[in-house]
């Protein structure tokens, strides 16, 4: 199977570094293509993908495209790949808020997937939201779904209303925790704790949350109660953020997120 990324940015190379292993690729290496020079020259350099500088030597060629660009580069690409394609190649977006109909109208194609990454995706803790166009078959998403789970897992939601969901809640969520993060962080300064023991301290008390959580069936809000005696010092900060309406702020947080996915969606 011949794999082509378009776009050598933060998502599009994570899922490139993830699928180049993939046994689906056959003897084939994942072709990438990007207008960044000094980025094609590092990727060359490093001798995992087949590069590429004109998208006429790779795109008519590739069974699976995936289109990793940010969303307002999108129409000008889709001019430049419409005389290319063909009706038997199957596209995979990785852009917020670009619709199926919006890339098939402007490709002229019927194959496509929709998809919601997440950084985390980095170091193989990613997950993925994914639907498709009725013309994909089951094989076909399958096989979609096993080059997604190279970077983490996959999640098949039943229509795009849930891929501009999640991404409120897995596609921009990263930024939340990294939000609360730096203000634990910022705490323990203030504390007096050194930056190293900083964050030592809030890293591995997420880390160690999460762990907690994952092997377990017990809720968030059980585990609170766990923690939190009456009178007691975590009690008074969770009596501080629910004060504070921080359960609320989080998830109007969210779906801010989805709201300007949507918006996203329309504009194009």
């Amino acid at each position: 199977m011949k794999v082509l990324v378009i776009g050598a940015g933060n998502m599009g190379l994570t899922y490139s570094e993830g699928m180049a292993s993939s046994s689906l690729l056959g003897n084939h290496k994942l072709k990438i293509y990007d207008t960044d020079t000094a980025k094609k020259a590092e990727l060359r350099k490093e001798g995992t993908f087949e590069v590429y500088d004109k998208l006429k030597d790779c795109l008519p060629s590739a069974d699976i495209v995936f289109i990793a660009v940010k969303p307002y580069h999108c129409e000008e690409l889709f001019e430049q790949m419409k005389p290319m394609v063909n009706k038997e190649q199957l596209f995979v977006s990785l852009m917020a808020g670009v619709t199926i109909e919006f890339i098939q109208e402007c490709l002229q194609v019927k194959k496509v997937i929709r998809s919601m990454p997440n950084l985390p995706a980095k170091v193989g803790k990613g997950v993925t939201s994914y639907t498709e166009a009725q013309e994909i078959s089951n094989v076909e998403l399958i096989m979609v779904k096993h080059l997604l789970d190279t970077t983490g897992t996959s999640i098949h939601v039943a229509t795009e209303e849930y891929i501009d969901a999640s991404t409120g809640i897995s596609g921009s969520g990263p930024a939340y925790v990294f939000y609360f993060m730096q203000s634990m962080l910022e705490a323990a300064q203030k504390m007096g704790f050194s930056a190293h023991d900083s964050r030592i301290l809030v890293s591995n008390t997420f880390e160690g949350a999460i762990e907690l959580f994952n092997q377990s069936d017990i809720s968030p809000e059980s585990w609170i109660n766990r923690v939190a005696s009456k009178g007691g010092t975590t009690q008074a900060a969770i009596d501080s953020l629910e004060d504070n309406n921080v359960r609320q702020l989080i998830q109007d947080a969210a779906y801010a997120a989805f709201d300007r996915a949507v918006e996203l969606g329309k504009e194009n």
